[in-house]
């Protein structure tokens, strides 16, 4: 296939079509990254984006290098995206994860609790 594109230099048409694509495939990725994960894929993505530099730097290949550099700097970009992402969903414009909202009420409601009860045995050990 690189002949094929060499032979009728059609390299940079490829990998301008590839970074659309790549790009394209990011933007759901950061949507659905942060309502199944919350901010916390932001590691997932900078893993990403690490390996694919050091990939990049690793092949031979003008296009696959080409292409892991663009894969690379979209995960550093998605990094961005997450935290935005976060403040879209705040503001209500993409839906929040019911899930993951019900665990965070749950968790800090339990702190709550367990802070009152630890509260209480303090007070209680003093005055005994």
């Amino acid at each position: 296939m690189i002949d094929f594109l060499a032979q009728y230099r059609l390299e940079g048409l490829f990998i301008g079509l590839s970074t659309f694509v790549i790009i394209g495939v990011f933007h759901p990725l950061v949507i659905k990254g942060e309502y199944y994960f919350g901010e916390k894929v932001k590691w997932a993505f900078l893993l990403m984006g690490i390996i694919f530099l050091i990939a990049s730097l690793s092949v031979g290949s003008i296009i696959a290098s080409a292409l892991m550099g663009v894969t690379s700097f979209s995960s550093f970009w998605s990094i961005l995206e997450v935290k935005q992402q976060v403040e879209r969903v705040r503001k209500g414009w993409f839906p929040a994860n019911p899930n993951r909202e019900a665990k965070r009420k749950a968790k800090i409601a339990g702190a709550g609790i367990d802070n009152m009860k630890a509260n209480s045995r303090k007070e209680y050990d003093k005055n005994n």
